[in-house]
């Protein structure tokens, strides 16, 4: 079954999207009932035209039809070129035979990017939770595609409770994740995204641990003062400083205390070992419906961390 509006690759091997492919009645039947397909582009000729592997078929994409763009802008160059070997959904504009009785099919993807924005992405408030695809990571926020390739920046620090350097610590390219919408269309046709509020408050984190017990860490921040170890990716200690530590290793790290009040843990590096190679899959508190006011910090905090989603009150 063909999912409506979903980051680009989600239905390229679903039975529907295999079957509408295999046959010319199906391309027929997707190009009159409108159906967005999914296929891989597997070239982009010199004049930045797109070529689309549409299982035994093969489609083209004008240069003109390869981004939607809602400000009416021309799309850049590099939105077009980085699609190559990559998934893209797509409309059939035309289907016709060429003069040796090839068959011939016209494609744009702008159109499916164009009906999801005005379907989807537009209606999409602050609050709701939704699937998005990792597309492009920069030190200031990950890039996701929220449906049809249409793309929706999050910014670094709505990443995680605990401070990274790079949204690298957290994700790769290509992964598809769980957010909500940080805020909803504006003039420009864009939205925003965070992920932080489905990762557990201060206390749900916290709960997973015990004074006395050793566990494992890795490191993001070393300061004069001591040294940060996440814990989780919503909760973070501070250990002593010590010389011989260097951002990115894993740790254990002995539990000295945990301070509600605070929301602080104190640790005791025990041992490190090497970086962390790879970021591990989230673990989600809330992964779907919407959310109108999170909490992380415990009633007890001094100190109040929050989110409104919508209207604050």
């Amino acid at each position: 079954m063909l999912e409506l509006y979903k980051p680009e690759g989600t239905n390229i091997d679903s039975e529907e999207n295999r079957e509408l492919c295999e046959s010319l009645q199906g391309l027929e039947y997707a190009y009159t009932s409108g159906i967005t397909l999914e296929g891989t582009v597997t070239k982009c000729d010199t004049d930045k035209n797109l070529t689309v592997e549409l299982g035994k078929f093969t489609g083209i994409i004008p240069r003109s039809e390869a981004v939607y763009v809602p400000n009416g802008e021309p799309a850049r160059d590099i939105a077009v070129i980085t699609r190559v070997g990559k998934a893209v959904c797509v409309k059939i504009t035309e289907i016709s035979r060429d003069e040796c009785g090839n068959i011939r099919v016209m494609l744009s993807r702008k159109k499916a990017q164009k009906e999801c924005c005005d379907n989807y992405v537009s209606r999409l408030t602050p609050g709701e939770i939704i699937d998005a695809r990792i597309t492009h990571i920069e030190p200031f926020g990950a890039f996701c595609d929220v449906g049809c390739g249409v793309i929706s920046l999050m910014s670094v620090d709505c990443i995680s409770v605990s401070r990274i350097q790079n949204p690298k610590d957290r994700f790769f390219v290509g992964q598809y994740i769980r957010c909500a919408v940080k805020s909803g269309m504006d003039e420009f046709g864009r939205i925003t995204l965070t992920h932080r509020e489905l990762l557990g408050t201060w206390e749900e984190n916290a709960s997973l641990y015990r004074p006395g017990e050793t566990a494992a860490g890795i490191v993001r921040s070393i300061e004069p003062y001591g040294i940060f170890v996440e814990l989780t990716p919503n909760l973070a200690g501070l250990a002593e400083w010590r010389e011989d530590v260097k951002v990115g290793q894993r740790a254990a790290v002995y539990i000295k205390s945990i301070i509600p009040e605070k929301m602080k843990i104190k640790l005791v590096i025990v041992d490190t070992q090497g970086v962390e190679s790879a970021p591990k899959l989230p673990e989600y508190y809330i992964s779907e419906g919407k959310i109108d006011y999170w909490k992380y910090s415990p009633d007890c905090s001094i100190k109040t961390v929050e989110t409104y989603f919508g209207t604050e009150e």
